[in-house]
């Protein structure tokens, strides 16, 4: 596709809408190619739309009017599909969203000061409060995601940041509304992702009102584009599908992920194009990539450019066809469901016919009143003998309902029950009163197999999830973000901790565990271990398995031994009777410590005292100095003052050594006393 426009990347990167930049006839030609790209993904998957709109009909038990064998037949929908779908999820969630920290961050390497233990229990917890908290429909989203995975055989979530509400959105997305080429191979590989989306006329107005959107003519909304499923649910509720011209009706727009060279240089760029699906009007178009994604040589010519992704798919069950929708039990279990309907409307058509009068009269056989219907306990007038009765009277030969027909049905819910899980030991259902508890668990486990590899392919999902989310973060977040959780005080996040490869962020639940009892056995192995392994972190191991006990208030029954909550381990009774003596003795031997200390400090104020006295005298002596016996008075004072100083100094060692010794006897009182609690 060439336009008329050559624009250049650093320019349009970051405009809100880079189709004000465009002429008529270029916003024309991208509108036409990217209705007629989805119109070709759109025929790509026909085959599996089919199959789709089957599937749902059997999940949603819509049940069209019959006419045969006579009108208003039976016409039961028996809900196998539902009930395979319903119990997948029940495995599933509280397996793939374990606990209130869905999100873990493993630390990579060496981490000798903690930085990389502490960077990754800020992430985890911010990002964990982020999908639990912030974004108060993560986990609705998540109920829908398992719910329609096992019906459709693929779901979809849509990861962005909303910049109204400021913080990170994860939404689903119905596959029948995502259309991409079914062959495919991957989301990352696709030419083009076009997400059907249905806006109200306020929704509109909003956009263009905030100058995201083009001026768009919203008199005559377009109506709703033919949707067979959809026509079933009205004609069976007695509904119809609304007038184009309704005020109410939706408009249907096209936001298609693709590629556009705007530059002229041969290489297509990404982008988000925005195209009203009616009047193939383009609205808006914004890039997909920032400028550090360009990928550039010495020259300047684009190499290639890394494109920001929106999309995470759930598979079920690979198709084998290579197809890029994959299978569920909609597609598995569809034949046998539709069959097994057809057996029980057969089985209750043939119960009425039993069960109801009708046959053949001769012309000579009348009833007065004209009325050849019965009710319970309702006698007759007849204008005929018993004998005409019993000669003109031929029942209608009608079978009773067919006990091979009641086997068969029991044998296609039987496999049917095998392909969906739904086997009775799986929903909890007694296998047996002699069955021993641990061959129960064993058979439990070996049903539970076929789920194992849809709950890894899930959870390789939620993680590519949790990466993008991780993405949008390095992205938005401010420098220091402080948030405040649910029952917990106010934590914070750094910018910088979002800066580095994605790579160490993963779901916190365990691809390999598949049930609850696979979890509690593991940490039953753990905690045995624990007690004979030197080095294992006895806690850790307690709190694993408190965890698959399903325990909720853990660190009230558990304290961390290293935290302020520690519960000290009671003494020893004859550990304590020997502390008690030893303590008795040390504060004795305090007591003489201190009475010596008192001496010491009396002893040095007398010294001082004399100190003084003897200076005094010297001084005076010096003044009255007249011959031979004053200065050997003043050497005899001199000798005495000098003596007293010495022993100044020997006073201050000792204090200072009595005071170390009664310090020391103070800290192992205190010790020994700390011992005692």
């Amino acid at each position: 596709m060439e336009l008329e426009a050559q624009l250049k990347l650093e320019e349009i990167v970051s405009l809100p809408n880079i189709a004000e930049k465009l002429g008529k006839a270029d916003l024309e030609k991208i509108g036409h190619d990217v209705y007629q790209g989805f119109d070709t993904d759109t025929l790509s998957r026909s085959a599996w739309e089919k199959r789709n709109e089957e599937s749902m009909k059997l999940a949603l038990q819509i049940a069209e009017a019959k006419s045969f064998p006579w009108p208003n037949s039976s016409n039961v929908k028996f809900p196998l599909l539902t009930i395979a779908a319903l119990q997948y999820h029940a495995r599933a969630y509280p397996i793939l969203v374990n606990g209130d920290t869905p999100v873990r961050c493993r630390v990579y390497g060496e981490d000798p000061d903690g930085s990389k233990e502490g960077r990754a229990e800020r992430v985890e917890n911010h990002m964990s409060y982020q999908v639990l908290e912030e974004d108060e429909a993560w986990e609705e989203n998540m109920d829908r995601v398992l719910i329609t995975q096992p019906i459709v055989g693929t779901a979809f979530k849509k990861s962005y940041y909303d910049p109204i509400k400021k913080h990170n959105i994860s939404e689903n997305v119905l596959a029948k509304d995502l259309v991409v080429n079914y062959w495919t191979k991957s989301l990352e590989s696709a030419p083009r992702i076009t997400h059907v989306l249905y806006y109200s006329k306020n929704d509109v107005y909003e956009r263009v009102a905030r100058g995201l959107w083009l001026e768009m003519d919203t008199d005559r909304p377009n109506a709703i584009a033919n949707d067979n499923l959809r026509n079933a649910q009205d004609k069976n509720s007695g509904l119809s599908q609304p007038e184009s011209v309704d005020p109410s009706t939706p408009f249907e727009i096209l936001e298609q992920h693709t590629w556009i060279d705007f530059d002229g240089d041969g290489y297509a760029e990404p982008y988000i194009v925005y195209v009203r699906r009616d009047n193939k009007q383009v609205l808006r178009i914004v890039a997909r990539y920032f400028s550090d994604s360009i990928e550039r040589n010495e020259a300047g010519d684009v190499l290639s450019i890394k494109p920001e992704t929106y999309f995470t798919k759930f598979p079920f069950i690979p198709s084998p066809d290579g197809g890029f929708y994959d299978l569920g039990f909609g597609t598995l279990l569809g034949p046998l469901n539709r069959s097994i309907d057809t057996m029980i409307n057969q089985l209750i058509d043939a119960g009425t016919m039993a069960n109801t009068a009708g046959g053949f009269l001769s012309r000579g056989i009348k009833i007065r009143g004209g009325n050849y219907n019965f009710a319970p306990l309702e006698w007759k007038h007849v204008d005929s003998t018993g004998d005409d009765l019993r000669k003109g009277i031929m029942p209608l030969p009608v079978r009773e309902p067919s006990q091979v027909l009641y086997t068969l049905l029991n044998l296609l819910i039987n496999y049917g029950e095998r392909i969906g899980g739904s086997v009775d030991i799986l929903v909890g259902q007694n296998p047996g009163q002699n069955t021993p508890a641990e061959t129960s668990r064993t058979m439990a486990e070996q049903g539970m197999k076929i789920f194992s590899g849809i709950f890894k392919r899930t959870y390789r999902s939620l993680k590519d999830e949790f990466k993008k989310l991780y993405r949008l973060n390095q992205l938005y977040l401010e420098d220091t973000t402080e948030y405040h959780s649910e029952g917990g005080g106010p934590q914070f996040v750094l910018f910088k901790d979002y800066q580095g490869d994605a790579s160490d962020i993963r779901p916190s639940a365990d691809p390999n565990i598949v049930s609850d009892s696979q979890r509690l056995m593991q940490a039953q192995a753990m905690l045995q271990l624990a007690t004979t392994t030197p080095g294992m972190s006895i806690y850790e191991v307690q709190k694993q398995y408190l965890k698959a006990l399903k325990v909720s208030n853990i660190e009230q029954i558990l304290p961390d031994p290293q935290g302020p909550k520690a519960i000290k381990p009671q003494p020893n009774p004859k550990v304590q009777i020997e502390t008690i003596k030893a303590q008795t003795k040390q504060q004795e031997l305090q007591v003489r410590a201190k009475e010596t200390v008192l001496k010491i400090a009396k002893d040095m104020e007398l010294n001082e005292a004399k100190i003084k006295k003897l200076e005094a005298e010297a001084v005076k002596a010096m003044a009255e100095a007249n011959g031979v016996s004053t200065g050997h008075d003043i050497a005899l004072i001199n000798a005495q003052l000098a003596a007293e100083k010495q022993r100044k100094d020997e006073l201050h060692s000792t204090l200072k050594l009595m005071h170390e010794i009664e310090q020391d006897l103070f800290g192992r009182s205190q010790s020994q006393g700390e011992g005692l609690m």
